[in-house]
C-alpha cells in the first residue's frame, strides 16, 4: 500500500510548475478532494506538503468498504486486499508476521483486526502499520461464570449449576471498537450462551454483563451496544458503555413474524434456523435481518429486514422492503453509501456464502429484484484463500 506521507521528505516538482501546484487556494484543493476515491485520496495528498497540509483539513469522504482477503498458504504472512472502487486491481499488505494457519480474523474496525489464535489468545492488529495489541487471556474472568485451562489445553467452565470440560470454547458475535489517535478500545464476546463479556483498554480482565444469556447477535456504534437474544420471544436491548460500567436502558421483547402462540409453547411456522443479525444503518436505524438457509427454499426471498424502533414511546418493529441508496454489508452489520461509480450496488445486501467449493465466496442479493448473484467482480479463482471479510480502510495522518 502507499506509504503514509512525510512532509518532510516530499516536495512538490521544481520549477514555476511545482509554485503553481503547491500553491492552489484551499477551497479549489478541498473541492478537487472531494470527488476522489479514498485511494486517490491518499494518492494525492502526498503529492506535496501543501496537498497534504490541505488533506487533513478537507471534509471526510463517505469511506467505502473494501474486502481482506485471507491466505491459505502457512508461508504467506500477506493478505490481499480488494476495493469496489478499482475492480481490475488487487493490493498486497505488508509482511503482517502474522501465522494465518493459527491465527483466525474473527471481527474488523476500520483497519483494525481482531484475531484470534489456535489456544484462543486475542490480539488487536493494525493493517497497515502491524502494531499489535494484547487483550487479556479468556480465563480470565470476572463475573458468576469461571473458565479455567486444563492440562491437556482444554477448558473447564464453571458456574452455579454446572461444570463443562471442553477441548475448546465458543466465542458468539465478537465486536471491535477502536479509537485511532487515542488507542482506547472495547471488545466484546458472547462465551458460549452464558454470557457477554468485554474488555476496554487497561483492563486486565474479561469483565461479564449480567443477564446477557443466549446471544445471537451484537453491534457497537457510538459507545452503545446493541443486543439480540435468542428466546421463545425475541429479546432486543441496548447498553449505554458511555460509563465506567455499561448500563442497560432499553428492552422490547416480541415475537417474530413466522412464529405463533401455542397452548403452551411459541410454535415455529416458518423461518425457523434462519441466520439473524443486527444492523446498524448510516442514520442510525437499527434493522434485524433475517436470512433463510441455503437449500430451504430458492433463492428467492432470501431475506426479510424488521426496522426496529428503540424509544420507550414506540416499542415495536416492522418489515422493511427497501434500503433506498445504501448497501448493507450483512457480515459486518453495516450499511455503507452505494452508487455505480463506487462499485456497490444500491439496495442490495453483500453476504458471505458457498459455491462449489469455495465456502467463503461473496454474494449480492438485491431487493428489487430479489436475486442474488456472486460478486462477479472479484475474481478469485487464482488466489489461494482461507476467508474474506469486508473492513472500512482507515489512514492516520
Amino acid at each position: 500500500m502507499e506509504k503514509n506521507h512525510n512532509p518532510n521528505s516530499h516536495e512538490c516538482l521544481r520549477g514555476d510548475a511545482s509554485n503553481f501546484w503547491s500553491d492552489l487556494p484551499l477551497d479549489l484543493l478541498n473541492s478537487v478532494f472531494q470527488r476522489l476515491s479514498f485511494a486517490n485520496f491518499q494518492r494525492a495528498k502526498a503529492v506535496c506538503s501543501s496537498w497534504y497540509s490541505a488533506s487533513r483539513q478537507s471534509p471526510k469522504k463517505n469511506q467505502i468498504p473494501w474486502l481482506i482477503l485471507f491466505p491459505k498458504n502457512n508461508n504467506d504472512t500477506s493478505c490481499t486486499l480488494f476495493n469496489p472502487e478499482e475492480k481490475d486491481k488487487l493490493y498486497k499488505t505488508k509482511d503482517l508476521i502474522v501465522d494465518f494457519a493459527k491465527n483466525v480474523c474473527i471481527a474488523t474496525y476500520g483497519s483494525w483486526l481482531l484475531m484470534k489464535d489456535h489456544r484462543y489468545n486475542l490480539h488487536i492488529l493494525n493493517l497497515f502499520t502491524g502494531e499489535k495489541i494484547n487483550l487479556p487471556p479468556v480465563e480470565s474472568q470476572l463475573g458468576m461464570t469461571k473458565i479455567e485451562r486444563t492440562l491437556d489445553d482444554g477448558f473447564r467452565i464453571t458456574n452455579i449449576s454446572y461444570i463443562l470440560e471442553t477441548k475448546g470454547i465458543v466465542i458468539r458475535s465478537p465486536v471491535l471498537w477502536i479509537d485511532e489517535k487515542t488507542k482506547d478500545y472495547v471488545v466484546l464476546w458472547a462465551l458460549e450462551n452464558w454470557c457477554v463479556v468485554y474488555a476496554k483498554k487497561g483492563d486486565n480482565l474479561w469483565n461479564q454483563i449480567p443477564g446477557t444469556l443466549f446471544c445471537v447477535h451484537m453491534v457497537y456504534k457510538d459507545h452503545k451496544l446493541y443486543f439480540l437474544r435468542c428466546s421463545p420471544y425475541r429479546n432486543f436491548r441496548i447498553f449505554d458503555f458511555s460509563g465506567e460500567i455499561p448500563r442497560e436502558n432499553f428492552e422490547y421483547s416480541f415475537i417474530e413474524p413466522g412464529f405463533q402462540l401455542g397452548p403452551r409453547r411459541i410454535i415455529s411456522t416458518s423461518w425457523s434456523g434462519c441466520e439473524r443479525k443486527l444492523v446498524l444503518t448510516i442514520t442510525g436505524d437499527v434493522l434485524k435481518v433475517v436470512r433463510m438457509p441455503s437449500g430451504r427454499r430458492s433463492r428467492t426471498k432470501s431475506f426479510r429486514i424488521f426496522k426496529v424502533y428503540s424509544s420507550e414511546l414506540l416499542k415495536k418493529h416492522e418489515q422493511v422492503d427497501s434500503l433506498g441508496d445504501e448497501a448493507m454489508l450483512f457480515d459486518l452489520g453495516v450499511t455503507v453509501p452505494a452508487n455505480e461509480i463506487d462499485g456497490l450496488n444500491r439496495n442490495s445486501i453483500y453476504f458471505k456464502g458457498t459455491l462449489g467449493k469455495n465456502t467463503n465466496a461473496i454474494f449480492v442479493f438485491n431487493l428489487e429484484t430479489q436475486k442474488m448473484e456472486p460478486l462477479r467482480q472479484l475474481d478469485c479463482s487464482s488466489l489461494q484463500l482461507s476467508s474474506a471479510r469486508w473492513f472500512l480502510p482507515s489512514f492516520t495522518h
